[in-house]
């Protein structure tokens, strides 16, 4: 495998993790328990939320919010078959795999060209009375414009969820994205802002959602529920009663305590390195300004800079393939911006989907746009490097 000068994800690790992975290996209890919990507090008071769930994976994370709202008895929150939910048409496949597995019928709206995010003006559009849910998607570290959002979703009675994997730590008018929906999902995957390994977060404010996750995470039963919930009222008191009762087609997506572990001293870091992606942010911003092949993504609020998106100019003579090898040639790493235009791929054919008007901007980037990484440390060299592009 080709090694590169400039990785697209390098480990944000030192001691203070490897020491805290000692910790666990030590006490011999490796499933899931009081590091997993102390670090779903710690998530949830950075992001200033209520409650938080530390499951396996982003995608876990994602799959447990739209089932949540099939077994909550909040008729507002509430989904069922056939309800239509909104989607962008760039994200990650298991964005839109669990609306699949639950029976939702998928619209794909197409994205801005600059942003990344959702065409505002196409969603609006695309919404109607049979819409139930928006899934709003910050890409590669960019806040969605929510004030727009939250005004299309107060005025259509809508549900919103956001796909925060991308975008740990970003803010829109100082608040931070994955808080702006009912629910939010994180990553905390290797290549991501922080890592635990492997590794999902969702939070949320309601406390019936909280108690549904909880259930759902470990197998649908009800050990992990607290003694008074809002699935089963009052557990037994008896903890062997409780032990083997099932309640909710659950899953099995705990997370391991060495992963509960790290992330405690992740979060510590969070501030360093979401403020060092940001100044690389400005850099890359400053040097690609007024490029004349190249969009560099425009920021809507404060990004955190997940990486940094070239999209070639429509009127531009330029070519991906011949980017691509300009880039590895100067020691970049490069990826697709996320999946491109998803609704093109075959799996789409199992979907009930439809697209709204013409993914235009989607099937461009899908052909025309690509990522190289960013990092939580300074990259001026990588930036005098890039200047030769």
């Amino acid at each position: 495998m080709q090694k590169f000068k400039f990785p697209l994800a390098t480990s944000s690790w030192d001691e203070a993790e490897i020491n805290a992975m000692q910790s666990v290996i030590a006490t011999g209890n490796f499933t899931m328990g009081e590091k997993v919990e102390k670090f779903q507090i710690d998530f949830a008071t950075y992001f200033g939320c209520k409650y938080c769930v530390m499951v396996n994976s982003g995608s876990s994370a994602n799959l447990l919010m739209i089932a949540a709202l099939f077994y909550t008895n909040d008729s507002r929150l509430k989904l069922k078959k056939g309800d239509e939910v909104i989607v962008p048409a760039i994200s990650w496949s298991t964005t839109y795999y669990p609306l699949y597995q639950y029976g939702l019928k998928i619209k794909f709206v197409d994205v801005d060209l600059e942003t990344l995010n959702y065409d505002l003006n196409q969603l609006n559009e695309a919404v109607n009375e049979n819409t139930k849910l928006i899934v709003a998607v910050n890409l590669l570290g960019n806040p969605n414009n929510f004030q727009i959002i939250n005004e299309i979703i107060e005025k259509n009675n809508i549900i919103l969820i956001e796909d925060n994997c991308e975008s740990l730590g970003a803010k829109f008018n100082d608040k931070y994205t994955g808080t702006f929906g009912i629910m939010g999902s994180f990553s905390t995957f290797y290549s991501h802002h922080i890592s635990t390994m492997e590794g999902g977060m969702i939070v949320t404010d309601n406390e019936e959602l909280f108690h549904i996750l909880l259930s759902l995470r470990a197998h649908g039963w009800t050990r992990n529920l607290p003694k008074v919930n809002y699935i089963t009222g009052t557990k037994d008191s008896d903890p062997f009663v409780e032990s083997f009762r099932f309640v909710l087609p659950g899953y099995n997506v705990r997370p391991l305590e060495l992963e509960g572990a790290i992330g405690i001293e992740q979060v510590k870091k969070l501030d360093s390195i979401i403020y060092n992606r940001r100044i690389n942010g400005s850099k890359v911003q400053k040097l690609f300004s007024n490029h004349p092949d190249l969009l560099i993504q425009k920021e809507i609020g404060e990004s955190s800079w997940f990486g940094f998106s070239l999209v070639i100019r429509p009127q531009s003579c330029l070519t991906r393939d011949v980017l691509i090898v300009k880039l590895n040639e100067l020691g970049f790493e490069t990826r697709p911006i996320v999946t491109g235009n998803f609704a093109k791929n075959e799996v789409v054919k199992y979907f009930d989907s439809e697209i709204f008007g013409k993914l235009e901007n989607a099937s461009h980037i899908d052909k025309n746009g690509l990522f190289i990484g960013n990092h939580h440390f300074s990259m001026d060299e990588a930036m005098d490097t890039l200047s030769l592009i």
